[in-house]
């Protein structure tokens, strides 16, 4: 799908990869007449659609499975010179929903994909039926990890990114904790799309993304999203979450849960940031709760 370009950048516009898979909209059980349904992944930073292999592998014969990559991201383009920012990124999930004519979506976001999912669930709170949210944040950060902040610095955190790739690579083991180490196909899968510098274009975007101060232009719009939340309050919604992780740590589960008080908390103590890669098992089964739970 070709996202609209900027009319003043005289570019192509971009082109974004997602899989869609199993039935169109079919619904959650094999007899049931529950409105159809669809699950959309929105991935976070430096993952891809595969990230969610796991789940359209169980629930594609049951229901529609869309999981998206952002522009710069797994097999979507990577322009040079493309706006990089979570405005953009969440337009772009919004003209997807639109265009798909998505209505009745459980959607499933992580990281910077809870930003980008979660804003444009409040901008179409009527196609967006329930939630399930992995390790994220959608308002502006409490606080900066170290690990992250190094990545920030100036020329030496993007070369390190891009030509070292120093942060995709090392997720594969800083990511996780209750597994030793990925499978090493599991790795190169989580590579596959940032072989080049050129390729890893957008996580280091959205490293510099990472709002520090106010006069940045992402602090209005996380602090935007968090005031915003409240739309969502009614939505049936699970939040896992992997205690382990050094990012998202537990106060941003429970800042998150004060403004979704609805949400059911699965607490996983022995995972970190790689939900989906070390806790597949729990998520489907969250999943396949919320499918059958009357939104």
């Amino acid at each position: 799908m070709e996202i609209p370009a900027d009319e003043r950048s005289g570019t192509e516009p971009p082109r974004v990869h997602y899989i869609d898979q199993g039935g169109q909209g079919t619904s959650a059980g094999d007899k049931s007449d529950a409105p159809s349904q669809t699950i959309l992944c929105v991935h976070g930073n430096p993952t891809w659609s595969f990230y969610y292999r796991s789940i359209a592998r169980q629930f594609q014969n049951k229901v529609r499975v869309i999981a998206v990559d952002n522009i710069g991201c797994g097999l979507s383009d990577k322009p040079a010179n493309y706006d990089y920012c979570l405005k953009n990124h969440t337009a772009n999930l919004i003209y997807l929903i639109d265009q798909l004519d998505l209505k009745n979506v459980l959607m499933v976001v992580h990281d910077w994909g809870g930003a980008i999912g979660l804003g444009a669930a409040v901008a179409r709170p009527e196609r967006i039926a329930k939630l399930l949210i992995l390790n994220t944040a959608a308002f502006v950060p409490p606080y900066i990890p170290l690990r992250i902040a190094a990545c920030r610095i100036p020329v030496i955190g993007s070369l390190a990114i891009r030509y070292a790739n120093a942060f995709a690579w090392t997720a594969t083991w800083m990511a996780i904790d209750r597994l030793k180490k990925l499978p090493q196909a599991t790795k190169s899968g989580l590579l596959h799309p940032y072989g080049t510098p050129a390729d890893r274009i957008a996580i280091d975007r959205f490293v510099q993304d990472i709002p520090m101060h106010k006069e940045h232009r992402t602090w209005e719009v996380l602090d935007q999203l968090e005031r915003d939340l409240s739309k969502l309050a009614g939505k049936p919604t699970t939040m896992v979450w992997g205690m382990k992780d050094w990012c998202f740590r537990p106060e941003c589960l429970e800042r998150l849960s004060k403004h979704l008080p609805q949400a059911k908390i699965q607490k996983l103590e022995d995972v970190g940031h790689y939900v989906m890669e070390e806790a597949p098992q729990e998520v489907g089964l969250a999943i396949k709760e919320l499918l059958e739970t009357k939104a």
